[in-house]
């Protein structure tokens, strides 16, 4: 059997768009039939369309991907994924962006040094800027919080007579479940909003 050239592309999340990539593979000459695309993270690689891809690589197939945070964004999961494509599974890899990484050039004591050094270079660069995000989001969301940005849904307003409710329950007229009752919601929903509310 011939050996087949693959290209595998990813993108973050289903609104985010894959046109860039697909056009870098389409001038490698990649058959559609043979691109794989996942639209979700790359902190890890149980990726439902990677997986396929996997399953259809054979010893000799070339892969090809953009950049290598397309693979991943694991400094440790990228190379050891780039292990079992290069020595498991036996394929040839070409990163687009970054023709060093292309495995079917500098077969040479030193061509292999380079291209390990640079991968794992790039791999670091991968996980540090994913890291770099998610430092950057907990830090506006912390700076919103403290600005009073409220995050999730706005709470579900309060029935008319919630208050005259509450006070007959906080007095111990009624119980609980009968003031839960007239307010018409869950007694777990009147006790919530009236720790939120009152204390």
């Amino acid at each position: 059997m011939p050996e087949q050239t693959y290209g595998y592309v990813r993108v973050s999340s289903a609104d985010q768009n894959e046109d860039r990539q697909m056009v870098a593979l389409s001038g490698k000459s990649v058959p559609a039939q043979n691109i794989y695309i996942d639209k979700q993270s790359g902190k890890d690689f149980h990726r439902t369309q990677y997986q396929k891809l996997i399953k259809k690589l054979r010893p000799g197939d070339l892969l090809y991907i953009l950049s290598i945070d397309r693979l991943g964004r694991s400094y440790e999961e990228i190379q050891q994924q780039w292990r079992v494509l290069t020595k498991d599974i036996g394929i040839h890899i070409c990163v687009i962006d970054m023709p060093l990484l292309d495995t079917r050039q500098g077969k040479d004591l030193m061509g292999t040094f380079i291209a390990d050094l640079v991968l794992q270079i790039l791999s670091f660069v991968a996980q540090n800027e994913r890291e770099n995000i998610r430092r950057r989001q907990a830090q506006g969301i912390a700076a919103a919080k403290a600005r009073g940005v409220r995050f999730g849904r706005p709470p579900e307003p309060l029935p008319e007579n919630y208050h005259s409710v509450y006070q007959r329950w906080k007095a111990g007229i009624i119980t609980g479940a009968a003031a839960a009752k007239e307010c018409g919601m869950p007694l777990s929903t009147f006790r919530y909003r009236a720790i939120n509310r009152y204390s």
